[in-house]
């Protein structure tokens, strides 16, 4: 018998072949019949998800001739298996699947408040666990030489102290100054009146965190400026959830949290 092709469609009228394109991971391109441009950070089966640079994530189907890349018509496939990667920590470090959590070092890392404590924890909590690192809270830092002091830091239980706005002339940099010549002891900081602002705007999908004038409680006019109910306690569970990974927040943060980590660590003692 004479085979037939099923695709009775004359030669000349049939599309043009494009190149198949393996939706890899921040691969940037355009959809096809849209202005939506975004890079992939997921594929499934039948789909892509796509992230513009605002932050908007939207999912596609893996259609052919679907999108542009570099302006050409292409074909996004699923990409082909390969020898899986190392396993991410939400900080960005190696996982070690199954390690248990480290008994707990002599030596702290003290943070302001509790958003702050519940943002470290939600980024570096595994590295922390397997590091022995406790994060605790303070209620300010007002009383910072007595909190050192009653602590009593040594070469086998260093203290790491992360501050919010700690820039030139301000209250939390004359305190700062006041034991910085102690010894195991480190005090860092971010310029940020408050963590929240250390999360990056696009994770929020909001073009810039709003300029809150003098006089007004931050985190109420932050909510006010945003149309957010004046609720601070749900609006930072509203940020945090926002918060995957090291990429939501910005780098001014991640550099001191990092710094801390490595000063307590270092020499430390389980």
């Amino acid at each position: 018998m004479r085979e037939y092709s099923p695709d009775l469609t004359p030669a000349w009228k049939r599309p043009k072949p494009v190149p198949e394109v393996a939706a890899e991971p921040d691969l940037v391109v355009e959809v096809a019949g849209t202005e939506f441009c975004g890079a992939v950070v997921g594929c499934e089966a039948g789909t892509v998800t796509l992230e513009d640079r605002f932050g908007k994530r939207r999912v596609f189907p893996l259609e052919p001739r679907g999108f542009l890349l570099d302006g050409a018509v292409v074909t996004l496939v699923r990409p082909g298996r390969a020898p899986a990667a190392p396993a991410r920590t939400a900080s960005g470090s190696i996982a070690v699947p199954g390690a248990r959590a480290r008994v707990a070092r002599a030596g702290r890392v003290y943070v302001e408040g509790r958003h702050d404590a519940e943002l470290v924890e939600r980024v570096w909590g595994d590295d922390l666990r397997i590091e022995g690192v406790v994060v605790e809270y303070l209620s300010g830092i007002d009383d910072l030489p007595a909190i050192v002091a009653e602590f009593g830091p040594a070469p086998d239980a260093r203290l790491g102290v992360l501050v919010d706005h700690l820039v030139p002339g301000s209250k939390e940099s004359r305190l700062a100054e006041r034991v910085s010549s102690v010894p195991d002891v480190l005090v860092v900081g971010h310029p940020y009146v408050d963590v929240w602002q250390a999360v990056k705007p696009s994770a929020l999908g909001i073009p810039a965190w709003p300029v809150v004038p003098p006089g007004q409680d931050w985190k109420t006019g932050v909510c006010r400026a945003l149309g957010w109910p004046e609720n601070t306690g749900a609006a930072w569970q509203h940020i945090l959830s926002r918060v995957s990974s090291y990429r939501d927040l910005e780098p001014t943060l991640l550099g001191r949290v990092e710094e801390l980590i490595d000063f307590v660590t270092v020499g430390g003692a389980a």
